[in-house]
């Protein structure tokens, strides 16, 4: 590389949530990338942890397992104590655990008035009670350390709405305004919190999968939103999230960065 790195973060520990795969997995990684002295993988599936410490080990970068689920405050403190002890105290926390939970299907519901409300809380569980949970826990270790960084992945649906998501939407709209909010609480502490609504990325399905899908008239349906045709990919994300946890971030905070292809501008 010439020059410095302009997305050097410093050495800092970071803890990365739903990091087992997907968008979570490509933050951690770009992260380690960066300078990072330590990342804590989180997923509620251990396997998917360890095969992403590996890959960040793999990397000259000290990583270790955080399991837990975020919906599970003790949980949350009891392995955010274990990672403290082994790397260091987190002053880096992203928020990427999301969908519809550890034992949720995600997928488009009836109109909101014909839903069940027994499937809210696999949506609002995981998308605003585990950011709530997991910056309970982290920011007081950042506010004694003088600095942090939070990173919460939200979606657009959160943004402009989408039909059949009304509860998901929701739980993601009240994430981002929750990161608003606690901007203005640790800004003083040398703390930002911003977030990246995201619009469709391509993680859930099997590059074969995929391929076969694109077939579909639903692909294409959905696809012709996007002013730049194609889903997102997790690269798409990652160098954002780097950029908002390094130093030439210090002075961006309370802001919702869309990362959507253009799926809505304006907002």
């Amino acid at each position: 590389m010439i020059g410095e790195d302009t997305l050097d973060i410093g050495g800092q520990v970071a803890l990365v949530t739903g990091a087992g795969k997907g968008v979570g997995r490509g933050i951690a990684l770009e992260l380690a990338k960066h300078n990072a002295g330590g990342i804590a993988v989180n997923d509620f599936d251990a396997g998917r942890a360890n095969e992403v410490v590996e890959e960040v080990r793999a990397m000259g970068v000290k990583a270790v397992p955080a399991v837990f689920d975020v919906t599970d405050r003790g949980a949350v403190a009891t392995v955010y104590e274990k990672v403290t002890a082994e790397l260091g105290a987190p002053t880096i926390l992203v928020n990427n655990a999301g969908n519809a939970g550890p034992d949720g299907t995600f997928d488009l519901g009836p109109p909101f008035w014909d839903e069940d409300p027994a499937v809210w809380n696999k949506y609002i569980a995981t998308n605003f009670y585990g950011v709530l949970n997991c910056c309970h826990v982290a920011l007081p270790y950042m506010v004694e350390a003088g600095r942090g960084r939070v990173v919460t992945i939200v979606s657009d649906s959160g943004r402009v709405g989408e039909p059949r998501l009304a509860v998901y939407a929701a739980a993601k709209a009240g994430a981002a305004g929750f990161m608003r909010s606690l901007a203005k609480d640790a800004g003083r502490h040398g703390i930002t919190c911003n977030s990246i609504a995201l619009g469709s990325i391509q993680t859930m399905q099997t590059p074969e999968q995929f391929e076969a899908y694109k077939q579909t008239d639903q692909y294409k349906k959905a696809i012709a939103q996007y002013t730049i045709r194609r889903y997102g990919q997790p690269e798409d994300v990652s160098g954002l999230a780097a950029f908002l946890c390094s130093d030439r971030a210090s002075w961006i905070t309370g802001q919702t960065y869309p990362v959507n292809g253009g799926y809505s501008m304006a907002q």
